[in-house]
């Protein structure tokens, strides 16, 4: 099996941050509320509708990944809307969520990112995990800020190094004072209700699995949890976030070792501490 290639991460980072700067530009001119509807009349590789907004920011993204691959680099990238590209190598791959919050962004909400994640091992895109994640950066469009990790160099917000407080802030009964929930719809939200009422004071429902995530490693939030299963796309480069802060992750019983594919296998559930890590794992029911 041929060795994996280093990884320079520092480009990386700066192919990610450029694609963001792209990206932003892609939001910031979708101004007209009835342009951010259209769709493009087709589903993306990962099952939802593809609004003209998500294909044309994952055009942007994918000018970066070309200029990459013209200067040398091999890869394999995995996108939300155009599913696996080959780039010329399996060992390396490049996770993107052009658009994560699609929904805020279709409805002009503020909260809305871009999340783009390399990993790197033997045969990474046909079989990595959460755990093979080496960088990645989540660009949040509406605050104008940016989160970045390198696995073994730290978590940095605006390139400022991103340290959390070490516990979670709880209320006087114990509960956690404030979570961020994902995957709201209605019926999660009723079908974890007697666990959001054992564990949680307040809660926060951004619309966009990795600003959930990110904000966990700001300590913002004391916990996060999608109430429903998640792709790899939405949160392979917030969770290195996460636990390069010092916070804890985990995808389900799967652990770290949930898949980077676009299947949805399991919630993801983000804490400070293993305790909230422990009672966050309580409120999705798949």
């Amino acid at each position: 099996m041929p060795a994996v290639p280093s990884v320079d991460t520092a480009t990386w980072i700066g192919a990610f941050e450029r694609a963001a700067d792209r990206v932003g530009a892609v939001l910031d001119a979708a101004t007209d509320p009835v342009r951010r509807l259209e769709e493009t009349g087709e589903r993306g590789s990962g099952g939802d509708r593809t609004l003209v907004i998500d294909a044309a920011a994952e055009d942007e993204v994918f000018v970066e990944l070309d200029a990459l691959h013209a200067a040398g680099e091999r890869f394999t990238a995995l996108s939300e809307e155009r599913g696996t590209v080959d780039y010329g190598s399996a060992d390396l791959l490049v996770v993107v969520d052009p658009i994560d919050g699609s929904m805020n962004a279709k409805r002009g909400l503020p909260h809305r990112a871009v999340s783009i994640a390399l990993a790197a091992g033997p045969d990474v895109a046909t079989r990595g995990t959460m755990e093979d994640v080496v960088c990645g950066l989540v660009a949040d469009f509406g605050p104008g800020e940016r989160w970045t990790a390198v696995r073994g160099g730290g978590a940095f917000l605006d390139g400022a190094p991103l340290t959390g407080p070490a516990e979670e802030r709880v209320a006087d009964d114990g509960r956690l004072e404030l979570v961020a929930i994902e995957s709201a719809h209605p019926r999660h939200v009723q079908e974890s209700g007697e666990a959001l009422l054992a564990h949680v004071h307040r809660l926060r429902a951004i619309g966009a699995i990795a600003l959930s995530l990110c904000q966990v490693a700001a300590g913002r939030v004391d916990g996060m949890a999608s109430l429903w299963r998640c792709r790899a796309v939405d949160a392979a480069a917030a969770q290195l976030v996460v636990r390069e802060s010092g916070g804890l992750v985990a995808f389900g019983d799967l652990g770290l070792a949930a898949p980077l594919d676009l299947a949805p296998h399991a919630p993801v559930v983000a804490a400070r501490s293993a305790t909230g890590l422990a009672r966050v794992a309580e409120l999705p029911h798949p």
